[in-house]
């Protein structure tokens, strides 16, 4: 099996040694269409070695709760993974890409201590982050033409996962899903998801329901909280149960050209490797001095602006503002793990609005985006946020009070965009 070249990063220079290939599974948590598990079977298949996958799920992970662990499914993952190199005599280390912070720095972590090579393999994107641009990016618009100009060399079909041929020489205990997350040190307040499947068999069941029953009428409907539009694929992209490449594929092979298919290709990949180069560049991802000076500056000229409304974290979080369509999407957010994207924006825009300040605004946004969103901490969480409070990968607007030049929206504009009075009355739990 092909791997492309430019898809491989090697995180240290240390020569190969004798031993079997383990890849650490983090941020892409398949089996099928995984560029890195690919890589990492091809490597050991040179080797005529076992191989074996390492998956550590680490307690408390930014603020996560039992709704993103059950979705998923202990330690610290550095010193396990660590560990296991040096128990198991492993030869070569493999990882998938990530561009978040905490991430990239156990896999810096690792890279130091172990005396193997370790080797990051991009199986998110698809056409990997570090290749599409070697900076941060203004917006979609700069980026665009670049993912398009590579595309062609990195949108190729995935080679089916073969039987490895060499076993791992011991025994390999079961995993009991249930007895880790009964023992994990997590926050269990926010309860499970029960209304969709979890795994890449869920995943691929939602991609083929798009396909059939959504993709027509994305380009028209997709802005429309009242109806269905869009494609719900997020949990499953987030925790790569399912790969953007294989929903990429698949959505080319029923509909090469139309207007909903252009529009939704442009968000699963335009979009979606834009906020990837936003955390890999800037590591202010999740603060305000992340933020463009155009906007920083407006922040400064308007922080002491008086608010008409102030809302503490705890009165956003149960939903008790004078916002009835703010309240709909966030008692939607916390009792179904989404939230419709248009509200999303909506949403946070209002956390800038009634907030003291926008670092408190940026700090709630991402606390309870993390906390209810099945695809909490990802990198579109934090773009979206950015975009929202900071106007990051935007423009600046006409003046106003406390929003400064970063972009408005309001209630009144909401009613010309879609049915308001439906969708809190269906939402209003």
């Amino acid at each position: 099996m092909t791997i492309h070249p430019l898809r491989i990063n090697c995180r240290n220079q240390i020569s190969e040694t004798a031993g079997a290939v383990v890849y650490w599974m983090s941020r892409d948590q398949r089996v099928v269409d995984n560029w890195a598990l690919l890589h990492a079977q091809s490597l050991a298949l040179e080797r005529q070695a076992p191989l074996a996958v390492v998956f550590t799920l680490a307690d408390s992970f930014l603020g996560a709760t039992l709704r993103q662990f059950g979705f998923m499914l202990r330690g610290n993952p550095p010193d396990e993974i660590c560990r296991f190199i040096q128990q198991y005599n492993i030869g070569v280390l493999v990882t998938d890409f990530d561009p978040l912070c905490i991430k990239r720095s156990w896999h810096d972590q690792v890279a130091r201590s172990v005396s193997v090579p370790s080797i990051e393999v991009d199986a998110h994107n698809i056409v990997p982050c570090r290749i599409a641009s070697s900076k941060q990016e203004f917006g979609a618009y700069t980026i665009r033409p670049k993912i398009h100009r590579l595309l062609p060399d990195f949108l190729d079909d995935f080679p089916p996962v073969s039987k490895h041929p060499f076993p791992w020489p011991s025994p390999v205990n079961p995993f009991d899903v249930d007895t880790t997350l009964s023992s994990i040190t997590v926050d269990r307040s926010v309860a499970e998801i029960g209304w969709l499947t979890p795994g890449e068999q869920g995943g691929r069941a939602r991609l083929e329901d798009f396909i059939k029953n959504g993709l027509a009428s994305y380009e028209t409907e997709r802005n429309d909280p009242c109806r269905h539009g869009q494609s719900g694929l997020s949990p499953w992209l987030h925790f790569g149960q399912l790969s953007a490449q294989r929903v990429a594929l698949e959505v080319l092979r029923q509909m090469s050209t139309s207007p909903s298919s252009e529009a939704f290709l442009d968000e699963l990949i335009i979009r979606r490797e834009l906020a990837d180069n936003f955390c890999l560049y800037n590591s202010s991802y999740d603060r305000v001095d992340g933020f463009p000076e155009w906007s920083q500056r407006t922040i400064a000229d308007h922080r002491h602006d008086p608010r008409e409304y102030l809302y503490t974290p705890e009165q956003l979080e149960t939903a008790q503002t004078h916002d009835p369509l703010w309240n709909a999407a966030q008692l939607t957010m916390v009792n179904t793990g989404t939230m419709h994207g248009y509200l999303r924006m909506y949403w946070a825009k209002k956390i800038l609005e009634w907030s003291p300040s926008p670092e408190d605004a940026l700090s709630t946004a991402i606390m309870l985006n993390d906390r209810y969103q099945l695809d909490g901490r990802d990198p579109n969480g934090y773009a979206g946020i950015a975009w929202s409070v900071g106007g990051v990968h935007d423009r600046a607007w006409g003046e106003r009070p406390v929003f400064g030049k970063i972009r408005y929206m309001n209630y009144k504009g909401c009613l010309r965009k879609f049915d308001v009075a439906d969708y809190i009355r269906r939402h209003c739990y």
